[in-house]
């Protein structure tokens, strides 16, 4: 898409491209700037904003257990895992 830059305005990012880059109203957005080439660059959503308290509290709790080595392998071959079980 091609768009006419006019002198005293700020450059706007048309609609149809927000939409195809994922950039919703109130997204934060990074501009870099190199050789001519402007980049703009979503802020990657924090995964704590992704779930919700419980569902959080769910996953944390899940990795704690996985951390204290309740669960097994990894296997270094099929063979060995089909033994164990």
């Amino acid at each position: 898409m091609t768009v006419t830059v006019k002198s005293k305005d700020d450059l706007v990012v048309p609609r149809s491209v927000r939409r195809q880059a994922g950039i919703k109203s109130g997204a934060r957005v990074e501009f870099k700037v190199s050789g001519g080439i402007i980049n703009i660059i979503p802020e990657l959503p924090n995964a704590d904003d992704e779930y919700t308290p419980t569902q959080r509290r769910a996953i944390d709790a899940r990795l704690a257990e996985a951390r204290k080595g309740h669960y097994y392998g990894p296997f270094k071959t099929a063979d060995e895992a089909i033994a164990f079980l």
